[in-house]
């Protein structure tokens, strides 16, 4: 069983997702294999979290669609559900059962706010998920595509818990986002030449001296620089063993939010620069 906060015993905190509720069903099915004992089992644990008690159904269909109702009863609280399917799989003697990382990408999937960390399952912090970055139309669609894959991915690994991959991705994207600048008017001379993030950045950062852009720009590289270096954030370098320090969820949430502005904001200027007529960026 595992260990959360008592009050959601006594007061759901919210219902299931229907989808988490079905990818639960689904996974049963495939472990009961048709077998009676097996939907038994967890129609008992599902009984229990709504604060019944399972009858013995009279066959395995009959079973089943107990099993159905169950669950619907149990999935009115969120929490009680997740602990009842995880602690019914971990308690079933019939073979492989799912582990609490399954459990978290089924969740995760359905933006469920709740990651087991066994033997703990805990609620995620509230706050306003990070709007998309708004990607020009101007781009190819195949770097329209790779910007929003990227980003769901960044978004999917925070959610599941794995912060540091999470950050990992969302800086790569930040890298790759800055390549679109190559060959792009800076001035009516002059064009990026540059081919990497830090040399692109210095380029722009330069044309804009003494205004909110070179700032902007400096915030930017000073993030990713504290973030590559090992003694710092630890992300793209690697984590210096004797001084590096793990990144919590806080900070890879924080992170997360800042790399998606900056994207968001090379976006926009990006845009503004090839929209612009030669000479007038």
């Amino acid at each position: 069983m595992l260990h959360f906060d008592s009050a959601w015993r006594f007061e759901s905190p919210g219902s299931l997702a229907t989808p988490v509720a079905q990818e639960f069903l689904e996974i049963i099915g495939k472990l009961a294999l048709g077998k009676q004992q097996v939907f038994e089992h967890f129609k008992r644990y599902f009984a229990s979290a709504y604060g019944s008690v399972a009858s013995q159904s009279s066959n395995a269909s009959w079973a089943y669609s107990d099993l159905q109702y169950a669950l619907d009863e149990a999935a009115k609280n969120a929490p009680l559900c997740i602990n009842a399917f995880y602690t019914a799989c971990q308690e079933l003697n019939d073979g492989p059962v799912p582990n609490h990382e399954l459990v978290n990408r089924i969740l995760a999937r359905h933006e469920e706010p709740y990651r087991i960390e066994p033997p703990n399952l805990i609620r995620l912090e509230s706050g306003q998920p990070v709007t998309r970055p708004e990607v020009p139309a101007s781009l190819a669609q195949q770097a329209q595509d790779l910007i929003q894959e990227s980003f769901a991915e960044s978004q999917r690994l925070l959610a599941e818990g794995r912060f540091r991959p999470a950050v990992q991705e969302i800086l790569w994207l930040l890298e790759t986002v800055s390549t679109a600048f190559q060959g792009v008017s800076i001035s009516e001379n002059s064009s990026i030449r540059g081919k990497y993030f830090n040399t692109i950045v210095d380029e722009l950062r330069k044309k804009n001296q003494g205004t909110a852009l070179d700032q902007i720009f400096g915030w930017l590289k000073t993030l990713h620089g504290y973030l590559s270096a090992p003694a710092g954030g630890g992300i793209r370098h690697g984590m210096d063993l004797k001084e590096g320090v793990a990144t919590s969820e806080g900070e890879a949430r924080l992170y997360c939010n800042l790399i998606t502005s900056y994207i968001s904001y090379l976006l926009a200027e990006y845009h503004r620069l090839t929209a612009a007529p030669a000479g007038k960026a």
